[in-house]
Parts: C-alpha cells; structure tokens; sequence
C-alpha cells in the first residue's frame, strides 16, 4: 500500500509545492508525488494529463490518493465524478487535505453510498462552477 498525493497547476498563482506542503502540514505521510503542471483541468481529463495516465496505471487497490481538493483531480463534473467511481471501483482511498474527505468504496449501505455519492457529485459540480465563474469574471 501506499499513498500518493496528486497535485496539478494550472495558474501562476498556484505551486506544487504549496500544495504538497499543505498535505504534509495536515499529517498526510507521502510516499509518492505525483504532479501536472500547466494543465487545464476544465479541458483536459485527469486520464489524458501526462502525470494523471501515471495514476491510473500505478495505484492498486489498497492505496490512498492524496488530494487537496476535488478540484486537482479536474473541473469537469463527469470526468471527476467518472474518475472517483473509477478509482473506488479498483479499492483505491481518496482523500481531500481540505475538509479532511475520504471517498472509498467500502460501504454497502445503499443509503451511505447514496449520500457518498451526492456528496462527490456536489463537489464536482462545485469545481466545474468555480472554473466557468472564472471564465465570466475575466
């Protein structure tokens, strides 16, 4: 097992490094870094990021997936949301540094999950609204 923490930059106010920080300032102990940088996470999938393909083909079952927000893994409302199912389908914890989330897809009570799974949807479409009141505001 181990915990892999993804960061992406897509802006020049933003760092990786920052963000790593951040993970570790919460008590996130990090084996791996993973990270894109300059890449849009409204028009690019988390999938077809040079450092995303690398997620999918080395996190197994068992490991935890490390991000600051829901909003690092992309602002598209359904490749985040098709991305966290994806990663829970294969065993794999997801974990948010903010609010301290963890999606994982242990539960069998189809209430829990359903409140899982509204709560990721939320979340997602929260990042794809944040990224398009971006675009208004410029």
């Amino acid at each position: 097992m181990q915990t892999v923490f993804y960061s992406r930059v897509s802006t020049a106010d933003q760092t990786l490094a920052h963000q790593e920080q951040q993970a570790r300032d919460a008590g996130f102990v990090i084996d791996r870094v993973v990270a894109d940088q300059g890449v849009s996470g409204v028009s690019t999938r988390l999938a077809d990021r040079p450092e995303g393909k690398r997620l999918f083909d080395m996190l197994r079952g068992g490991d935890q997936l490390v991000v600051r927000w829901v909003d690092r893994l992309g602002r598209n409302y359904a490749d985040v949301t098709e991305t966290i199912r994806e990663f829970m389908k294969r065993g794999i914890v997801i974990k948010t540094v903010i609010n301290r989330m963890t999606f994982d897809g242990a539960t069998t009570d189809p209430m829990q999950q359903a409140v899982r799974d509204a709560l990721i949807a939320f979340m997602a479409a929260s990042a794809q609204a944040q990224a398009e009141a971006s675009k208004v505001a410029m």
